[in-house]
């Protein structure tokens, strides 16, 4: 196998993790399911398509902020060796713009992708063996914290930590706070990371992006009860189930709901529990929150790192920002 799976014996078990997690948000009131959940072979799949949907504009900003800043962002590393660990890496297309400009920079690369699911990670590595001929990839497949760890024991090379898309904006800002201060602990100084941040912007381009006339939005999350149904043996029926997005104008989030459409019991065999849903019962499933520019600059200081320099696309809807460890 050319990339490093965590074990299923180890507490990183993402199985055992994904049970639990079911078992503990379906018994709280209001019921939730993690959005890191959604990220399976068949989710992985359906995110792509959603990236390039016409309504989902985040893969567009991102992609001209590497198209035009990718040569500044990859002259800071020039000539030097460098562990780019791409988290959530999906198809890596926005960051095979980057590893371009890092490449004529003279910079001695590996590509350390990382993801949760063996399938993206397979497609992944195939993908940029072909657009990058003699790349070195060692990808990990796991969740991000625990693949950190494992990559801190595995090399002494100098990091730049991709989390790209509006990925930190499925936590709230204390969690977001929180998670980021475990990426910064997992660093050395001098260290860096590029982290996408989406931006507060007109509330109708927000709804379109998360409910697509097509319906990829709604297939991704109703592939979480799916999910569900094939690894726990869950009895979930997709029929009674609606996906409802909308935006909170007091959190600036978008949130994502599983709304059951009658009164029905739910029984799930690995956890040897049924669960009972009223009529019109949501089940939470994802934040997104968005950010302010003074917003990212006061999280980087919290969170222990100083700020570099900031991306943005020419109609300021989205910002990558560099940080690093200091």
């Amino acid at each position: 196998m050319p990339w490093h799976t965590l074990s299923r014996n180890s507490p990183d078990d993402p199985h055992a993790a994904f049970a639990l997690d079911v078992l503990t948000g379906l018994s709280e009131r209001p019921k939730q399911l993690s959005s890191k959940w959604f990220y399976d072979d068949t989710g992985s799949v359906l995110f792509q398509k959603i990236m390039d949907l016409e309504e989902y504009y985040p893969t567009d900003s991102e992609r001209e902020i590497f198209e035009r800043y990718g040569e500044d962002i990859a002259g800071r590393f020039s000539g030097q060796q460098l562990d780019v660990v791409d988290l959530g890496a999906g198809d890596g297309a926005k960051t095979s713009i980057l590893l371009d400009h890092l490449k004529k920079a003279g910079v001695d690369l590996r590509y350390v992708p990382v993801d949760i699911s063996e399938g993206a990670m397979a497609s992944l590595e195939d993908r940029m063996k072909q657009a990058h001929p003699g790349l070195e990839v060692q990808g990990v497949v796991g969740e991000y914290v625990p693949a950190l760890r494992w990559l801190s024991t595995n090399s002494d090379r100098p990091r730049l930590v991709l989390f790209l898309g509006s990925n930190i904006g499925n936590f709230d800002k204390p969690r977001a706070r929180a998670f980021l201060r475990r990426i910064w602990s997992g660093l050395r100084p001098g260290d860096h990371t590029l982290v996408g941040f989406d931006m507060k912007k007109d509330i109708e381009v927000l709804l379109a992006a998360y409910n697509d006339k097509e319906g990829i939005t709604r297939d991704f999350n109703l592939n979480l009860l799916e999910r569900i149904n094939r690894e726990l043996g869950g009895e979930f029926d997709l029929q009674n189930w609606r996906h409802f997005g909308t935006y909170n104008v007091f959190s600036g989030a978008m949130e994502s709901y599983l709304v059951s459409t009658k009164a029905q019991e739910v029984k799930i065999a690995a956890l040897r529990q049924s669960f009972s849903f009223e009529a019109w019962e949501p089940i939470h499933t994802e934040y997104s929150y968005k950010y302010l520019p003074e917003d990212i600059e006061s999280l980087a200081r919290f969170t222990g790192f100083e700020l570099c320099a900031q991306y943005s696309d020419r109609r300021d809807w989205f910002i990558d920002s560099l940080w690093r460890v200091s």
